[in-house]
């Protein structure tokens, strides 16, 4: 199973390994203008969450015009002919719903929550943006100036954003997941109407994106509204193929420090190339969520323990990964030390850690927790409808199937010690890393 919802792998593990059994396996259908539909009856409350999920990301804009894909998570809300701009959340809101929207690498989603009686009038409603979106000129440089002040806001005067935007700019060098979701600002700055356009009118289509809805709804009760609403629209004739580019082989470790006065506590992290879902053959990824779970994944993880607990050298140390990228993912280790302890020590203690899992692997009872640990989270998970919503979304947006998904607990309990220390092994290497200090301004 994928990664949920702009975060790492191993959290949506966590929502999302529940026994085969009893994760429920949705209805599905396909409008002959190419809309999946996927449906997730949940009759405990008449509430229903719509989520609609577009295979296009940050990784799919033209070079040059980095951040289009999240402007237009911004411009789906200046409304059409027949909605006024900003009446959609209005409306939602009026209606004792809610709504937003958020934008990936890989896809971009647009979801509300609401009574099961009203679901038709947001289904309406996003069906009319899909293809019949209007902005003026004004709109448009208005919208990128708000765009802009958001990544100020979020990444340049965020010292942590910015070391990790430098970070994944070092890890990713020639592929498109180097370049930041929310764009590079110089050219937010540049962005023209007739290219936001272009990337809305080729991307923005039936046949490219997955209609996700749970809550208290069956496919039969669904399918009329839906035929009614989204099966009018028109396809996209000979959509893009969503082929990157490759980096090339990693030929030794890189490094990178970032001082800034707003800095109050120094801190290490390191990120690591690593397979993905998407990229992987057979368990792969599953035993490389089990290693890094084991590895970082808790308070009862190798990191955490000894270095927290046991050599005291630092407040906080985890590891995480982020295996649910279309195109490749990435494995993190962060640490940060305690007063008086300087970052070569605790870099150098968080290297030993690594270097003894690597040599001697995870005990079967550490291989025992963390695939119980995973299931475990996700039992409390499955009483979420906008959890299930967002697994099924993300998974099948990235390129997996159902069967993928309902499997996902049945292959981690599969994952062998030989299997997760084979993917640690494999991931794990110095020379395929990015590591990154950060300190105050004043600080060596």
């Amino acid at each position: 199973m994928r990664a949920a919802i702009a975060a790492c792998a191993v959290a949506f593990a966590l929502v999302s390994g529940a026994d085969a059994r009893e994760l429920p396996r949705p209805e599905t259908f396909t409008l002959r203008n190419g809309l999946q539909v996927v449906v997730i009856t949940d009759r405990r409350a008449p509430v229903v969450t719509h989520m609609l999920w577009y295979r296009v990301g940050g990784a799919d804009e033209p070079r040059g015009s980095s951040g289009v894909a999240h402007f237009f998570e911004h411009l789906m809300f200046k409304g059409t002919r027949r909605i006024a701009p900003g009446e959609f959340s209005r409306t939602v809101a009026r209606n004792g719903g809610d709504d937003n929207a958020f934008t990936s690498q890989d896809y971009t989603a647009y979801y509300e929550r609401i009574a099961r009686d009203r679901l038709e009038l947001v289904m309406g409603m996003e069906a009319d943006r899909m293809r019949n979106l209007r902005f003026s000129d004004e709109t448009f440089a208005s919208e990128r100036d708000v765009i802009a002040e958001e990544r100020r806001q979020r990444v340049d005067n965020n010292p942590g954003a910015v070391l990790g935007e430098r970070m994944r700019a070092m890890l990713w060098p020639h592929h498109p997941y180097g370049t930041p979701v929310i764009g590079f600002l110089h050219e937010i700055n540049t962005l023209d109407r007739e290219t936001a356009l272009a990337f809305y009118e080729t991307w923005y289509a039936p046949n490219n994106a997955i209609l996700v809805v749970a809550g208290d709804v069956d496919a039969a009760e669904l399918r009329p509204l839906v035929e009614r609403h989204y099966g009018r629209l028109r396809p996209t004739r000979e959509l893009p193929s969503r082929s990157w580019v490759s980096d090339p082989p990693n030929v030794g470790p890189m490094r990178v420090t970032h001082r800034d006065e707003k800095v109050r506590q120094p801190s290490m992290s390191r990120t690591y190339r690593a397979i993905s879902y998407g990229t992987d053959e057979g368990r792969q990824a599953h035993a490389l969520d089990v290693a890094i779970d084991i590895l970082g994944g808790s308070e009862t993880s190798r990191l955490y323990r000894a270095l927290v607990e046991e050599q005291r050298i630092a407040v906080s140390a985890s590891a995480g990964a982020s295996t649910g990228g279309l195109g490749g993912g990435s494995v993190s280790v962060y640490a940060t030390p305690v007063e008086g302890v300087s970052l070569e020590r605790l870099e150098a203690a968080v290297d030993e850690v690594i270097a003894v899992f690597l040599r001697d692997g995870p005990t079967e009872a550490e291989l025992a927790r963390a695939k119980s640990s995973l299931s475990a989270a996700a039992i409390y998970s499955r009483d979420s409808q906008e959890s299930l919503a967002n697994i099924y979304g993300t998974s099948l947006a990235q390129g997996e199937s159902i069967d993928d998904v309902v499997n996902w607990p049945r292959d981690i309990e599969a994952v062998t010690r030989d299997e997760a220390l084979t993917m640690a092994r494999a991931t794990l290497v110095l020379d395929a890393s990015v590591t990154g200090w950060l300190l105050p301004e004043d600080e060596e």
